[in-house]
This record gives C-alpha cells, structure tokens and sequence, in this order.
C-alpha cells in the first residue's frame, strides 16, 4: 500500500519500479554533482530605486527523466524523490509551499510542512480557521511545490483538497509535542494579535490542560478547529535543473473519471 510520512527516519522501500528501462543512479553519483550544480552566484545592480538580478546558479545534473525512465505513479515517482532527498540530506525536504486562492481568484502562497502520502495524495495540517483554511473552503483547489535546492529538484503538484477525519487528524495530534499542541490551542492563526497576546495565551491553556509546554507527556486533546487537509492530485511534475536552462521537465496527468484510490495517468515531457 502507498504509505509515506515525513516523521519517518528510514522509510521503507514500497516502491518497485514498473518499467524496466527506469534509470537509476546511485546516490553517491547524485550527490558528488552538488558543488558542481552551483556554478556561479547570484550577483546584482543596485541603485536608489532598483534592485536587478543579473546572474543565477547555473545546473548540471547528472541524472535525466523522461517519461520513458519515471514511475508510471506519480506519487510512487515522489517517494521514490522525498527518499532521495532525506539521504542526500537535502536540508527540510518536507517544507513545501502551498498556493491557495479566493472564490475570486486572488492568490496566497506560505511554505509549510508535509506530513504524509497516501493513496489518495499529500497531507498537512494546520488551524481551520487560518487564511489558508478559509480559502480552501471557499476554493477547494491548492497547488504545492517543493523545491530541493541542494539536489536540483522540484516537484510541482496541483489538485482538489478535502478535510482528513477527526480520526485521522487525531491520530497525528497525539504523535506531536506537547509544545506543539498546547500551541494549537493557543493561537489564533492569522488573526491580528498585541505583542503579549501569545505568552499570555499559552499560560491560560497551560493552566487549562495542567501541563507545561516543556513536558514531556501530558493530556492535551485535538481542538475542533484543527486538523488536516489532503491534496488529491490532477497535475504532478518533476523538474531536474540541467545547464542553459534547459531542463527535464515531465508532467503527469490524471485521466479524467479515473477514481481517487486508482488513478490512471498520462505522462508526458515539457518544454523548458
């Protein structure tokens, strides 16, 4: 069964690629092109009112993906990735940003962290009444993209989103820190806030719940207004930096009507 989570330290390998043309290339081969992925710094021009970018990383990774040599799965091709990525100790390969809009249209994106891959696609968590939250109800569309700077590596993902069960966001919140808990309850995400409100706050919950948020165990329960979302994926793309940037680029797409829990998948390469 497909199953990652990103607490995982050694996650094991589910993943058996299915065509036999799949290209594989030891990690050690991966990770010695590194220095020689950042050929040259950023530099600039500045003046009174203006700040210009004149120069950026060039890439030249050893590796290639074509649709020939990826998973026919996507989210298969992503652990496949997100593995890489934790042995390569590629620094939080599990922050991800995450774009969100407006019944309107108008765009918001922040990085958060992902923390699991199912069947069905990538799961995070956060407070249902933050911003995020409010414009995922009003839109039930989110894009995600994750970027691993030292590996030279994106993932981009689109999708519909939908709430995770109590159960399941239950299930998570047990696994946190106290600290972490005892500060969901505490703060009101995204709303304006004086400059003690959070001390303060956190004291009273401390009080509530009878536990500090340096303990080690202790009783704090799930807040109805916390708890997970899940991006069900339509569009998923890997991306792998190659010199003049001309890149790898492969795009898979889901095949409309296919269900959830067995999607079908065209994959195709795009232009750079």
């Amino acid at each position: 069964m497909l199953f990652l989570t990103s607490t995982t330290i050694t996650a094991p390998r589910r993943f058996i690629p299915a065509a036999s043309s799949l290209r594989v290339l030891s990690l050690s081969s991966i990770c010695s092109s590194f220095s020689r992925s950042f050929m040259s710094s950023v530099s600039v021009t500045e003046s009174a009112d203006c700040l210009q970018v004149q120069g950026h990383v060039q890439y030249d990774t050893p590796d290639h993906i074509t649709p020939s040599n990826v998973h026919t799965s996507p989210l298969e091709q992503f652990h496949i990735w997100f593995n890489q990525a934790r042995e390569a100790n590629v620094r939080e390969p599990d922050a991800m940003s995450l774009s969100t809009a407006t019944a309107s249209g108008i765009p918001s994106s922040r990085m958060v962290l992902f923390k699991q891959l199912d069947k069905r696609g990538f799961v995070f968590y956060t407070n249902y009444t933050s911003r995020k939250s409010h414009e995922l109800e009003e839109n039930p569309q989110a894009a995600l993209l994750f970027f691993w700077r030292e590996m030279s590596r994106q993932v981009r993902v689109l999708g519909r989103v939908e709430k995770l069960s109590k159960e399941e966001s239950g299930e998570y919140f047990k696994s946190r820190p106290v600290g972490t808990r005892l500060g969901a309850w505490a703060s009101h995400q995204s709303s304006v806030i004086g400059e003690d409100y959070l001390v303060n706050r956190l004291a009273e919950v401390e009080e509530r719940f009878g536990v500090q948020a340096s303990d080690k165990e202790g009783d704090v329960p799930l807040p109805d207004f916390w708890g997970g979302w899940r991006v069900i994926p339509s569009e998923v793309e890997f991306w792998l930096g190659k010199p003049s940037r001309l890149h790898d680029r492969v795009r898979y797409l889901r095949v409309e009507g296919s269900p959830d829990d067995q999607p079908q998948w065209t994959i195709d390469r795009l232009s750079p």
